[in-house]
């Protein structure tokens, strides 16, 4: 067998540039998949990943993939990356263009680039022993939030998705893993969020002691796949210890409080 291959989506920043770097570190053959060429061929310089420029919300971009993929080897891990939220408004006063924005990536993309590739995870199993289907969606999809409306709609659907793509390809060697970050630290996640708006994107962070940054995640994702075949992480949540919930943030240092016994 030739070297494991790995594909990542929305790999051109973020959680999943890094998880390409992590991915390249610990020895995988990377395609790293997203819509800004430039992008793609800093981070493909950086690391040596070979760079597919590919649209998840488009079914010929994402057929174009997986033909190239078909024609030059196997699947072995699939990481659906490619997400983001649009606007923290209330569910009254939001716009429903950003709902649809955030379900064509977060779910539609999901599943487009999941069907199209899953006939190839196929044959990286019978090559490996076991494949990978990593689905990183979020805590936003597990708790909601006021103002998270529509990416906690999108995200729950994700995480719906994931559950039930486990029980379908229960019986083959697929391990399909969730990785649900809270509060990480990109360089555009909250900036897209608030529309290009770097004040109020910065101001999210604003205190936090230690928000995550993107190889925290990437570092997981990379242990899951690197786990004995027969071992599954099915769901991790990673969260900063500053965090208890999407809308429980500890501003500021973290102190021991006093109390019994101190």
């Amino acid at each position: 067998m030739d070297r494991l291959r790995a594909v990542v989506t929305g790999a051109s920043s973020g959680i999943g540039a890094a998880t390409v770097r992590g991915l390249v570190a610990a020895g995988w053959e990377v395609v790293a998949v997203a819509r800004r060429e430039d992008r793609l061929a800093a981070l493909a310089e950086e690391t040596g990943a070979e760079p597919f420029v590919a649209d998840v919300t488009d079914d010929a971009s994402v057929a174009a993939l997986a033909s190239h993929l078909a024609a030059t080897g196997g699947v072995h891990a699939l990481v659906n990356n490619a997400g983001g939220a649009k606007g923290l408004a209330s569910v009254e006063d939001s716009d429903l263009a950003d709902w649809s924005w955030m379900f064509e990536v977060n779910v539609l993309g999901l599943k487009r680039v999941t069907s199209a590739l899953l006939p190839l995870l196929r044959r990286g199993a019978t090559e490996r022993g076991v494949a990978d289907l990593v689905n990183v969606t979020s805590i936003a999809g597990h708790t909601a939030y006021a103002g998270g409306g529509g990416y906690n709609a999108a995200k729950f659907a994700a995480h719906a998705v994931t559950e039930v793509l486990r029980l379908e390809l229960n019986g083959e060697p697929i391990r399909v893993v969730e990785v649900a970050p809270g509060m990480v630290r990109t360089d555009e996640f909250a900036l897209v969020r608030f529309g290009g708006d770097r004040e109020r994107a910065d101001a999210v962070y604003e205190g936090v002691p230690e928000p995550l940054v993107a190889e925290d995640i990437a570092g997981v994702i990379v242990d899951a796949i690197a786990k004995p075949r027969h071992v599954d992480l099915d769901l991790v949540i990673v969260k900063p210890v500053a965090q208890a919930a999407p809308y429980r943030l500890a501003k500021g240092p973290l102190v021991v409080k006093d109390g019994p016994g101190a």
